[in-house]
């Protein structure tokens, strides 16, 4: 077990880039064969949203080794909730409650920055893509990315999750993130049975429609099970979504990664009209 924990601990990263590049892959494609929007220059759509990479690329590695710090401290010390949980002997039962936990945990964490209207100015740089495909999923402001993974720290340190947990869970959330960007949809009868339980891109597109009260809704994860238990789940049919947030629908302004990294540190706006 050591060993297994030295190997994903040395690994990890590695193999979540490996996994999102070879789910981006799948569902870039995918859209090509079936996407919804086309009147938009897909690659320089994307080349603006890749451009996130770069400067996320240090806070993530950095909150990577708190994460590890982490685990290894609540490990030693048998601290946090699932360690004073002594029916969860089963790796399986254990990984599950474990998942709705932390799941739990993005679900506060997503309706807080929606809320704080100082977060929502960070947040808001995912949410002004004008087209909601799978590389506006890459669109998080570095400070965003800090202070995401500053919550899910504290979730882990409370919950005591282990290493392997946290680990396949991130596996399971990079899968699902990218597979509700998409410019795709599921058939709706399709999409009323998996939306119960999971967050689709049926759901997720209802959540990045420019106005209220669709923009604050459908905040799940991975689980839709938490928007229906606090009343936050919507529909919305496709037509009728405009993609982006009232404040801020100049494309030109949207349109510059320069403008985007500023963003947030300017002053409240009013909504504005829609650029035709």
């Amino acid at each position: 077990m050591n060993h297994f924990f030295h190997l994903l601990t040395y690994s990890s990263d590695e193999t979540e880039a490996l996994i999102f590049a070879g789910v981006l892959f799948v569902c870039w494609n995918i859209e090509n064969l079936a996407g919804l929007a086309v009147n938009y220059k897909k690659w320089n759509h994307a080349f603006l949203n890749v451009q996130f990479i770069i400067t996320g690329v240090l806070p993530q590695f950095m909150m990577g080794l708190l994460f590890v710090k982490t685990m290894q401290w609540t490990g030693r010390h048998q601290f946090g909730l699932l360690y004073h949980l002594p029916y969860l002997k089963n790796p399986v039962v254990l990984f599950i409650t474990a998942f709705i936990l932390l799941d739990f945990g993005e679900y506060i964490y997503h309706v807080i920055m929606h809320k704080v209207n100082r977060l929502w100015m960070f947040h808001a740089v995912h949410h002004c893509d004008y087209v909601v495909d799978v590389s506006t999923t890459l669109r998080e402001h570095p400070c965003e990315n800090i202070i995401r993974n500053c919550f899910t720290l504290a979730w882990i340190f409370f919950s005591g999750a282990l290493f392997w947990i946290v680990f396949l869970r991130q596996l399971i959330q990079i899968t699902s993130n990218l597979l509700v960007h998409m410019n795709c949809r599921l058939p709706e009868k399709a999409d009323a049975i998996v939306s119960t339980v999971f967050i689709t891109p049926n759901v997720h597109q209802v959540h990045h429609h420019y106005q209220k009260p669709y923009t604050d809704c459908n905040y799940g994860d991975v689980l839709s099970i938490w928007d229906r238990m606090f009343g936050t789940f919507r529909k919305l049919p496709y037509e009728q979504i405009i993609f982006g947030v009232d404040l801020y629908m100049d494309k030109k302004t949207n349109g510059t990664y320069l403008s985007l990294m500023k963003m947030p540190f300017a002053k409240s706006r009013k909504p504005q009209k829609i650029d035709s």
